[in-house]
């Protein structure tokens, strides 16, 4: 008989430690546990996930262990908002900028973006979830590529939230696409060069039909965007947040939404006290 072999007990060790870790995130996060946001809620949350190295980096555990953590956590996230009535969930998973990094960690996000489909594809079935991806698809590899096409085919008809996964994606690269479908337009002579406006911007952005984010999150308290929807996140809410991406459970998304919702979105006009001191005749000046 072929001699069965057994992984080393280290290596053993380090699979259940991290399992456990991911049931034990699994059972903290039951999104029905955490009530309804009273009030109005964004229609639009868009989400820089950003904490899965350090949150491996305090476990002991590889870089490559954070990433597995915060795709489960999306997997939570996901039901979470879309119980709290978000109609819309873009979340920023890989940068053009990322491919800086290690290349056996890009390599793991890559495998982790396929694994990630499979492994829910049918939790997200059940719960109506429509799939679909934002930015460069052509630069990814083959299955990536094959898996993105077929996930947004197969969840075209769904009627729930969608969530949206920025791949590959940076808000200068979106903007510049934008340029060069105007330009193909403007010399094919289908539009006048002196007569673009923002809307004709909008149109060629990877996602025309997707209102603008209501509510940016920052994850692990970094407070800047980092060339994500730069076009359209102009007016949204910002909020960061020091929780590490894979310990973001529906509680603290709660917490965001509640922030959000004692925010006064003015849009860059006065409120409508001080547009009532300012008016001619009030006493305003």
């Amino acid at each position: 008989m072929p001699k069965t072999t057994s992984p080393p007990p280290a290596a053993a060790g380090f699979k259940l430690r991290l399992q456990g870790l991911l049931d034990r995130l699994l059972r903290s996060d039951s999104a029905d546990s955490v009530p309804l946001a009273a009030g109005q809620v964004p229609r639009h949350i868009a989400i820089i996930i950003d904490g899965n190295g350090r949150w491996a980096k305090e476990r002991r555990l590889p870089r490559q262990a954070g990433h597995r953590a915060g795709a489960t956590r999306l997997h939570d996230i996901t039901a979470a908002a879309a119980r709290q009535g978000v109609r819309y969930l873009t979340v920023y998973a890989f940068s053009t900028e990322n491919w800086s990094r290690p290349s056996d960690e890009v390599g793991a996000l890559m495998k982790l973006f396929v694994e990630f489909f499979h492994l829910y594809d049918e939790r997200l079935r059940e719960a109506d979830v429509r799939l679909r991806f934002m930015g460069d698809r052509d630069a990814l590899p083959a299955d990536v590529q094959d898996t993105w096409a077929y996930a947004e085919a197969e969840s075209r008809e769904r009627q729930g939230l969608q969530l949206i996964i920025a791949f590959n994606y940076g808000g200068r690269q979106e903007l510049v696409h934008a340029a060069r479908r105007l330009a193909q337009e403007a010399a094919s002579g289908r539009i006048d060069p002196g007569k673009i406006t923002e809307e004709d911007i909008a149109r060629n952005l990877y996602m025309p039909d997707v209102p603008d984010p209501d509510l940016v999150i920052r994850t692990s308290g970094e407070k800047r965007l980092s060339n994500f929807l730069i076009w359209e996140a102009a007016y949204a809410e910002f909020y960061a947040t020091p929780v590490l991406w894979p310990d973001f459970d529906a509680a603290a998304l709660l917490a965001a939404i509640q922030a959000y919702q004692q925010r006064d979105r003015r849009f860059g006009a006065l409120a409508p006290d001080a547009a009532t001191s300012a008016a001619p005749g009030a006493g305003g000046s």
